[in-house]
């Protein structure tokens, strides 16, 4: 049987084959973006509560109200937007699918998507699979800035949908008031949706405040927000998370939304209503995640390795290029093999070959690990 492929590029993603020559030369992984830790003791009791309670059944295809309400509340407490719970937020079966599930409701056939490269590798394919046409915007290291009238050139009468990531995965920069005000006009009056990819929304660094789509009342009359439980709650397999939009806009997600997935596990959003009640099992994050990453950068500061300064998610970026003259890729290779540190090489996230030379380390890990990967670093 010959198979016509809708992705015939596709293949083992990145960090499939970095954590395979992780495993395969017994390398630390600081590749692939998880913790090492658990998630809090508090939120697994009150999930296994509700998983004794035989809270085992469909929820709502939107998601268990309750917790909709709690998230709206968030969200007005954050950001200063009202939202409406039953009609502006839907629980998603994490981000992933949030982000495939908005690209498939509002790209058509031959409409034009603006990307932000470096861009996090799930984008592109989904909007390959509905047969849109990417658009990358490139910005370069080590500032990695927008420059937004180069930008608007980008735009035209095609152009149905902007995917933009703050924080941004994989680079650790954040967009600022000023690019938020910027892209604002950009798509003002236009039939543009800007898909705002927020997941880190917590891991915000050195007392700056996270710029979200929902700040910003015109912008997000034309925007979606995505979210993601398990980049907040160090809970990575539980794959939830949940996209907030005008009703307008939510509308037609939910149309996709319903025959891709319906509704999302039942006791996992049960026990994320009860502990969301707490803000402070999330406001607390910035100041856990800087720790980790300081100490990090501090183990490194002997080392050839120059940072460039997380901003916020869990990754920080490295420049390499007074250790090797090598591509990123076989750099990162090699140092997986040879020094027993696994990476991410940032060329992979443009449609385009970089000559950039930045790996990408996730310090997400228990202070025992990192001075561990700061010992075999600085042999390098």
């Amino acid at each position: 049987m010959e198979i016509r492929s809708k992705l015939p590029r596709g293949g083992d993603t990145i960090f499939s084959v970095m954590s395979a020559l992780a495993s395969e030369y017994s390398a630390i992984n600081l590749g692939q973006g998880f913790p090492d830790f658990d998630c809090d003791a508090e939120l697994r009791d009150r999930i296994s509560h509700h998983l004794n309670d035989k809270k085992n059944q469909y929820c709502p295809m939107a998601g268990l109200f309750s917790l909709r309400k709690t998230l709206a509340f968030k969200i007005f407490n954050l950001y200063g937007t009202k939202v409406d719970p039953a009609t502006e937020i839907t629980i998603t079966a994490g981000a992933t699918q949030a982000i495939y599930t908005a690209i498939t409701a509002f790209v058509h056939e031959g409409d034009e998507v603006i990307i932000i490269e470096p861009a996090y590798d799930c984008y592109k394919p989904a909007i390959n699979l509905v047969k849109g046409i990417v658009v990358p915007y490139v910005i370069k290291g080590p500032g990695f800035k927008i420059d937004w009238d180069v930008f608007e050139d980008l735009i035209t009468p095609k152009t149905s949908m902007i995917v933009i990531n703050t924080p941004h995965n994989p680079i650790g920069k954040t967009l600022k008031s000023e690019d938020l005000l910027a892209l604002n006009e950009l798509v003002k009056g236009k039939n543009i949706v800007v898909l705002s990819d927020e997941v880190y929304e917590h891991l915000i660094y050195d007392n700056a405040h996270h710029q979200s789509v929902l700040r910003y009342a015109d912008l997000y009359n034309q925007s979606m927000a995505v979210y993601s439980f398990g980049k907040t709650f160090h809970s990575t397999g539980w794959k939830i998370g949940y996209i907030v939009a005008p009703q307008y806009l939510m509308e037609e997600f939910r149309k996709v939304h319903q025959w891709n997935v319906f509704s999302v596990n039942s006791f996992v959003q049960y026990g994320l209503n009860d502990y969301l009640k707490e803000p402070n099992n999330y406001l607390h994050l910035p100041k856990f995640y800087q720790k980790k990453r300081d100490y990090f950068n501090n183990l490194l500061s002997d080392s050839r390795f120059k940072p460039i300064l997380s901003e916020g998610t869990y990754f920080q970026l490295y420049d390499y290029s007074e250790i090797s003259d090598d591509d990123d890729v076989t750099f990162a290779k090699r140092m997986t093999c040879k020094y027993k540190v696994a990476s991410i090489p940032v060329s992979v996230f443009y449609s385009q070959k970089t000559d950039d030379k930045f790996i990408r380390l996730c310090f997400a890990k228990t202070e025992k690990v990192l001075e561990k990967v700061a010992e075999l670093i600085l042999q390098i």
